[in-house]
């Protein structure tokens, strides 16, 4: 079966299931796992900022965030398909007590002046603007980047109303390598941000959190009260740290991937591209062909490929480390019959 629903379902590489048998732990609550604190170093590192904590995953990382920012009652700002406000079950209203107010964006990016207008001036009707989110990649746009000038336009909206700007960053490592630019340079326009190491870098667990001495501190207090305070945590932070430092270059090649899958299926008739292919990630349209997206998965399912639905029409498949240049064709032949059977 070739897998293409999403790029977490990596399996971990020999060195990564060798580096969590060989891994030296301790009581991370304590913080006296040396591999925790290692993976934790290295990444503030990467990123430039002064601390990081590891999180179980991309949400908990998100979640942990606005709860830090934010108190009870604040309106958050976002995109109106980011992943916090689209997928992550209503957590900042359960969890942070927050309000979300949604920008719709082209191709992930809220228009500055739509941010701006959105902020809320000081009255007594108003919940005050306790936060600012942005996604890079954006998932729901189709892998697409935000580039780092209209980061730091965001950037400085918030600085001049003194409000923090969050990063969603769970594939900042793809927008990293298409904008051949260093993961630094994205994280100097956040406050904080949360990458995923368990997407395109193949780790089995978890993303990270990084901000600021001060923020990372009352951070790792909500991950407590969340029930991430985890003990031997480097059986899983070592293979972590294997995936931050060795699968970073060769996500280009899952981007490629992605552009040979796109471009032949622009060949296939009752087939649209509906997005443009920044990185991994590869939308089509079978309305064409008179089916639903549901039929359309099902029926390549038989023919041994997974994806899945996108929308009532739309088709999502992404590329990553297990799926091979050969297995690529294998899919696109597979999805060329799926569609002459509609046709």
């Amino acid at each position: 079966m070739i897998d293409l629903r999403s790029d977490t379902v990596t399996k971990p590489t020999e060195e990564m299931r060798r580096a969590a048998y060989q891994a030296e732990v301790g009581d991370d609550v304590y913080g006296e796992d040396p591999s925790v604190r290692k993976l934790e170093e290295t990444a503030a590192e990467l990123l430039g900022k002064e601390a990081t904590l590891y999180v179980t995953s991309g949400t908990q990382g998100n979640q942990i965030a606005v709860l830090t920012h934010c108190q009870r009652g604040n309106e958050i700002i976002l995109e109106s398909d980011s992943h916090i406000f689209y997928y992550e079950t209503g957590a900042v209203a359960a969890f942070a007590g927050v309000q979300t107010r949604t920008i719709n964006g082209n191709r992930g990016a809220m228009k500055p002046i739509d941010v701006q207008n959105a902020i809320r001036p000081a009255d007594q009707h108003f919940p005050e603007t306790g936060l600012i989110c942005l996604e890079n990649t954006h998932n729901r746009a189709g892998g697409a980047v935000l580039a780092l000038s209209y980061m730091e336009e965001i950037y400085q909206i918030g600085q001049s109303h003194h409000i923090p700007i969050h990063l969603d960053g769970a594939r900042l490592f793809h927008a990293a390598i298409a904008a051949q630019s260093p993961l630094s340079a994205f994280a100097n326009y956040t406050d904080t941000l949360q990458v995923c190491l368990s997407k395109g870098l193949g780790a089995p667990v978890g993303s990270i959190l990084a901000g600021d001495n001060e923020f990372i501190a009352k951070a790792r207090k909500w991950r407590k009260r969340l029930g991430g305070g985890l003990r031997q945590v480097g059986m899983i932070a070592a293979p972590a740290l294997i995936a931050l430092t060795t699968m970073r270059d060769r996500l280009a090649e899952d981007h490629e991937h992605a552009q040979l899958l796109a471009n032949e299926l622009r060949q296939i008739n009752g087939l649209a591209v509906v997005n443009q292919v920044d990185t991994n990630i590869v939308i089509i349209d079978v309305q064409a062909l008179n089916i639903t997206s549901e039929d359309f998965v099902k029926k390549l399912k038989e023919e041994g490929v997974l994806a899945v639905t996108f929308g009532p029409t739309a088709v999502r498949f992404v590329t990553h480390y297990d799926v091979s240049t050969e297995q690529i064709n294998e899919a696109i032949l597979a999805i060329a019959k799926v569609s002459k059977t509609f046709n």
